[in-house]
This record gives structure tokens, sequence and C-alpha cells, in this order.
């Protein structure tokens, strides 16, 4: 009986009866995983398992092969020549049974559907907000959020893991991406609320690269900004230590071990008149943008559609919130000409 109309119906080739009754896609799911975070602990951590729940399906998976699919180098753990194959097939089932999955969304239409969104660390502290606007105005909308550092969220791009990505920066030197500026990020100096250039107007650059300093990680687009403005007046930062986490920078500073530039969005929850003071310094706020990023010709759902222009259109509210944070920026806002339009960025050829 054909499946529909009257097209004849031909059975594949070959039909995988063998690992249909004894793989699932569950097995597949968590090898898949091991193979990409190279840990079983990572993979068990990611899946919300327990380790043994983990080896035991890898075990079943291996045993239904026929063949090992891991070996042991140290304390790490590599897939095997059979595991390598496996690792191809698992990623093109999954993008086939996303693509299914997204299609079958369509047809419910923007009512019903999913949506997986990556964020690096620093959008955390307005993404939540904005996934949450944006499921009051869809409630069947089920969302996945991962916040992450920009490495991994360059990884996840590269494996077409999620929906969209929400970026300070967009990788223009690593993958063709589409990038869509939609809100701001100025970047400002921090410094304790008792420091004694706090309330001082316009203070020199110069003067700040006296102070004890903290850095991000490198790699952080927060840092690199950074650097880029004391190169540019031919001075150095005075770093006394660096690290990784927004929170654990805020907690430097307010502990008095030094000075640092942080996006604006970081003082969210507590405010302008927190613990964490705002100074007025040459050269800033560095007035940067956060960017919704995709895959260049990446299909996306309707839901992502919806979310993408969602967001493109929340940008007078985001500024508002940042100049009700700090009343300068009026002043940089004004000037700035801002556009939604698509920026292509591409893979720089080698």
């Amino acid at each position: 009986m054909p499946p529909y109309g009257d097209q004849t119906y031909t059975p594949p080739a070959a039909m995988p009866d063998y690992l249909i009754r004894h793989a699932t896609l569950r097995q597949l799911q968590v090898f898949e995983a091991i193979v990409r975070l190279g840990s079983f602990t990572r993979a068990a951590e990611e899946l919300f398992l327990t380790q043994p729940t983990v080896s035991m399906q890898i075990k079943k998976l291996a045993d239904s092969l026929g063949l090992p699919l891991f070996e042991h180098v140290g304390r790490n753990v590599r897939p095997t020549e059979a595991g390598l194959e496996l690792y191809q097939a698992c990623r093109k089932i999954f993008e086939t049974l996303a693509n299914l999955e997204m299609k079958m969304a369509d047809l419910k239409g923007i009512k019903r559907g999913r949506l997986r969104l990556g964020v690096i660390t620093t959008a955390k502290y307005f993404a939540p907000e904005v996934l949450g606007e944006f499921c009051q105005l869809y409630p069947g909308i089920e969302v996945a959020l991962k916040v992450s550092n920009r490495d991994r969220i360059i990884e996840r791009i590269n494996g077409n893991e999620d929906d969209l990505y929400i970026m300070g920066q967009a990788p223009s030197d690593q993958i063709e991406v589409e990038a869509f500026p939609f809100a701001p990020n100025p970047l400002v100096v921090m410094a304790p609320r008792n420091h004694p250039l706090v309330g001082k107007k316009n203070v020199p650059l110069s003067r700040i690269a006296e102070e004890p300093f903290i850095l991000r990680e490198p790699g952080s687009g927060i840092r690199d900004a950074t650097l880029k403005l004391f190169d540019a007046l031919d001075l150095r930062p005075n770093v006394r230590m660096e690290l990784g986490s927004n929170e654990a920078i805020k907690h430097a500073i307010v502990g008095g071990l030094g000075l640092s530039v942080q996006s604006l969005h970081t003082l969210t929850l507590e405010g302008p008149d927190g613990p964490v003071a705002i100074l007025d310094v040459e050269g800033f706020p560095i007035m940067r943008q956060w960017y919704m990023v995709h895959p260049r010709g990446k299909e996306l759902s309707l839901v992502a559609q919806a979310f993408l222009k969602y967001t493109l259109e929340i940008e007078p509210r985001m500024r508002q919130r940042m100049e009700a944070l700090w009343p300068k920026l009026s002043h940089y806002f004004r000037e700035m000409k801002k556009t939604t339009t698509p920026v292509s960025r591409k893979k720089k050829k080698r």
C-alpha cells in the first residue's frame, strides 16, 4: 500500500533489523555525549544520569555491536576505530531527527515547539528574562538554555547543537555565521563603593593603569576590548589576577583586590547603588553589541524565527535598562546609529 497518493512505495534496500532490535536511541545519545565531551563523568552530568547508568548503557551498546567502542588513555577515554564510525553515524542520525522534530513543530504552528538557546556567560544576566517574556507570549514553547564560555559556545555552533546563540562578538574568524545585533552591551570600569575615584569626572586611563587590575581569562571578548583600549594609549594595566567568572570578579572588586572592566549587564540585579560602583573613565564606556547568531544557511524553525524577531524588537527596552543603571549612557546612545540588518561573518581563507 503506498504511503500517500498513487506513488509506488519502495522499501529500503537494507533495513538494520539487528540494530533496531538491540540498540536504542538513548544508548546512541549517551555514546555521542561521551565522545563529544571526552568523559563518562561529563556525559553523565549533561544527561542527568548516574555514571554507573552511563557505563551500563555503553556496555550494552558495545555488546550489541560486538566491538569495543572506547579505549582508556590514562584517565581519559577516546573512541576506537569502531567508535569513530559509530560517532559519525550518530551525528547523521541526530541531525535527521532534529530536522524531523523541527518540521513537526512547524506543522503544529508557533503554539507548540522547542527552542534551544546557547549563550555566553555574561549574557546569563538578561537571557533568562528575555526567554521568560517570550514564553509568556507563547506558553506552549519548551525552552532549553545552555550557558557556557565563548570557546564552548563556538564548539556548539560548529556542532549545530542549538537553534540560536547570544554572543558579544560573532566568531568571524572560525565559522560562517549570520549575526544580528539586538541589544547594547556597554563595558564600564568597576570599583568598590568606597574607592577614592568614585564620583570623580573623566578619570584619565593612565590613572586607572596605576591601580591593581583584575582581568577576565584569555579568549574573553571583554579582556580583548579592554587591552585594546590600553594599547591604543600605549598603556599597560597593572594586572593583579585573572578570573574566569563575572561573579568572582565582582566579589574580588568588593574585597578591594582591584578594579575591573565588566559588562554593565552584570549589575542588573543589584543596581547602580550596590557595593560595586561605576567609574567615569576616559575612553569608557566601550560600546559593544549583543548578537543573535546562527550558522550561515541554517534553516530556522518557526519557533526560532519568532524568537529572533522578538529579540530584534526589544532593543529600545534594553537600551532604557542600561540608561537606568548609568544615565551617562544616554549621550552615547544618541550618538550611535543602530541597525538590525544581519551581518554575515565568513570564515577567513587560510
